[in-house]
């Protein structure tokens, strides 16, 4: 089959959608064609193309036509908009002109998927959605945007763009969820988590990596990524600064919007370092460092956003700390597996207790370890991408 796939984002763009929408196509290339329309490279690019109007890449069953949208960084907002229309505007025409046998929108720009529906209603093809964030949800949720006229009419469009899919593709159990909350049949949801490629063999724990961000605290919580607005970060910072003369640390490595706010929250405390993103190549070293990882997500957000950080803690078997509402995936993915401990997003002592539970008890951190390496087989990208292709050959072949 040919599918279509409309994404501002793809490499050498590095945002999570690009990323993403690369396996995606590697997966589907492998047995069909597929065209995707995308922007000029514009999220933190590896490479910078100059003005076109349209560019094709062929690569075996792939092809890339890259419209000619405005392609300022990602930073200033007013700037980001314009990247949006701009793709928009370009993307739209040519997508209408591209014979494919179905549909698939992602969620870049934020009204991606009711532009895929627009195309696909048009041009009379089956229409399949995957949501990587929830949006009006997430602009609202994370106070990017008021609620308003502006947002209910979004959340209208939406819903009608949910009502035109033949499949909509989420993250999770808790963004399932909230879709059905919308009212769309829970036959037409299906669950494509964020897979990971499993290593075979751990780093040790003992590494200079390791030792650089364990410093000389005696138990070490590390976040590691995006520092976004979806996180509880008061609480988690509020409670360290509790455990903060029991030798608890909290180390961040990574960036994101929220960062100078983050440090802000922690400003004098000692407890609470920051420090960047380290080479790919490091990331399994900075799995290994700490005595558990947490992923967080504050009320309200359950099912806008679902981390798909939680995957690789898993695989390094390393124990989960989820701050996050009951209803969201990581708290239902601990609780069934016992791979952690959870905590109330609003609630510091709940950090405070669940840390302490395990501050001198290394046996169950030990066994927590071993469950989370133990589920993590669950999550093999290999079988979350069977599931993925496998949507998307149901819709063409009924």
């Amino acid at each position: 089959m040919h599918i279509l796939l409309l994404n501002e984002y793809f490499p050498p763009d590095t945002s999570a959608t690009a990323k993403c929408a690369a396996l995606v196509t590697d997966a589907l290339t492998q047995k069909h064609r597929v065209t995707v329309v995308a922007g000029r490279p514009s999220y933190d690019p590896t490479e910078h193309h100059p003005p076109y109007l349209l560019r094709r890449e062929v690569r075996g069953n792939l092809v890339v036509e890259r419209v000619g949208s405005t392609a300022y960084p990602r930073f200033e907002m007013r700037r980001r908009v314009s990247n949006y229309l701009t793709y928009l505007s370009l993307a739209v025409p040519r997508a209408l002109s591209i014979r494919s046998d179905i549909v698939l929108a992602m969620t870049d720009p934020p009204i991606e998927g009711i532009a895929g529906a627009l195309v696909a209603r048009l041009s009379s093809r089956p229409f399949v959605y995957n949501i990587r964030d929830m949006y009006p949800d997430m602009a609202v949720g994370g106070s990017i945007v008021r609620p308003g006229s502006f947002t209910a009419r979004w959340e209208s469009m939406h819903r009608w763009a949910l009502r035109c899919a033949a499949r909509v593709i989420v993250l999770g159990e808790d963004m399932r969820d909230r879709i059905v909350a919308k009212g769309v049949d829970p036959g037409r949801i299906v669950i494509s988590r964020d897979g990971i490629n499993i290593p075979e063999t751990l780093p040790a724990p003992d590494n200079p990596v390791a030792r650089e961000i364990r410093g000389d605290f005696r138990f070490v919580l590390v976040h590691a990524g995006n520092l976004g607005f979806y996180g509880a970060w008061q609480t988690l910072i509020t409670a360290v600064r509790t455990l903060e003369s029991e030798g608890v640390g909290l180390v961040f490595v990574g960036e994101g919007a929220m960062k100078a706010q983050v440090e802000a929250m922690a400003a004098g405390c000692r407890a609470v370092r920051f420090l960047p993103f380290r080479p790919a190549k490091e990331v399994p070293l900075v799995l290994s460092s700490g005595d558990m990882h947490v992923v967080t997500v504050k009320r309200g957000l359950e099912g806008v956003v679902v981390p798909s950080k939680l995957y690789p803690t898993l695989a390094a078997g390393r124990p989960v700390l989820g701050v996050a509402p009951e209803e969201s995936d990581v708290v239902r993915i601990v609780r069934r597996s016992d791979c952690g401990l959870v905590a109330n997003p609003d609630d510091p002592n709940t950090v405070v207790d669940a840390i302490r539970s395990v501050l001198h008890d290394s046996e169950r951190l030990r066994h927590m370890g071993l469950r989370a390496r133990e589920i993590a087989f669950s999550y093999d990208r290999v079988k979350q991408l069977k599931i993925f292709t496998e949507t998307l050959e149901e819709i063409v072949q009924a």
